[in-house]
């Protein structure tokens, strides 16, 4: 019997109680995913996770994570979702924003796989970001600045509506400069709770854009599959301690992006970073607030 394995694993499951997944990718979905939204929360409640948000790229999921929560109360997880704003949703569209945040979404991602950043990598850094099962319509690339590079007015409109509803403004996968704009008129229009999706993927933030985007009041959300074994795996263990010490603990946020084919599982991933984040001798409280109190507030839950 390896008494110290079995120590470890129970360390890593007392940590999980409480934890909250702002960034998980189950199905159903265009893209192929390993589980469904109900599994996905049943994992999540075995671990004694507080709450899992659905993100799909292509969908409004409020309403599955209202029907789910209402199906599977003793599970005792809170569950949400929102809107990217991709061709599929209308681009930047403040009628659509409006609608999510009349049903209650809790976060509105700014265009990802339709930005005109994320189309430009798509030989690049882009590479290896699932596809679709089925051949989708061209994208039309996207952007929250006008040819003149000033935010746009549905950007505004769209910015206004997060404020109002006191949303999670998330940065999609917009470049850093273009974020960093965007991010400051956020601050100006009363939006206080932004989020950075894995900045050093895709949107290409230096340290001192990280540095400027916490300094503008984000969080910076580091996807676990990026750290982990599997397809997604793209930095080291000494990449994350060093991007956790840029941002501090207090603004850093660990979400799964999980659910892609050729990576674990989301709580499978939870587990594997906090066993990482161990090894690299993080304290249990700083692990605590990057896996569950930072998004915990981020999604309002007190």
């Amino acid at each position: 019997m390896n008494t110290a394995f079995d120590s470890r694993e129970a360390e890593v499951a007392e940590l999980l109680v409480g934890a909250v997944d702002l960034h998980c990718h189950s199905g159903p979905a265009a893209m192929p995913r390993i589980l469904d939204h109900h599994e996905a929360l049943m994992d999540a409640a075995a671990a004694g996770f507080r709450a899992l948000l659905f993100k799909d790229h292509f969908y409004l999921g409020v309403s599955h994570a209202v029907i789910l929560e209402k199906l599977f109360p003793e599970t005792g997880v809170r569950l949400f979702s929102g809107i990217a704003l991709n061709n599929a949703s209308g681009g930047i569209n403040p009628h659509a924003v409006n609608h999510a945040a009349n049903i209650g979404a809790k976060i509105v991602w700014l265009p990802t796989l339709s930005a005109a950043n994320h189309i430009a990598q798509t030989e690049g850094a882009a590479k290896n970001f699932p596809k679709t099962a089925k051949r989708m319509l061209p994208p039309i690339p996207l952007s929250a600045l006008d040819a003149n590079g000033e935010i746009t007015d549905d950007t505004k409109l769209v910015l206004d509506l997060v404020a109002e509803a006191d949303m999670i403004l998330a940065g999609g996968h917009l470049p850093a400069p273009e974020l960093i704009q965007v991010f400051e008129e956020a601050g100006r229009r009363g939006v206080k709770r932004m989020l950075v999706n894995h900045p050093t993927y895709v949107v290409g933030c230096t340290d001192d854009d990280m540095r400027e985007l916490v300094r503008l009041g984000a969080y910076l959300e580091h996807s676990i599959c990026m750290f982990i074994e599997g397809k997604a795996l793209e930095f080291t263990p000494q990449d994350l301690a060093r991007y956790i010490e840029i941002a501090g603990p207090e603004r850093t946020v660990l979400s799964s992006d999980l659910g892609l084919q050729g990576s674990p599982r989301p709580i499978e991933g939870f587990r594997q970073i906090v066993a990482l984040l161990l090894d690299l001798q993080i304290p249990k409280d700083d692990i605590r607030k990057m896996i569950g109190d930072n998004a915990a507030w981020l999604l309002n839950l007190g």
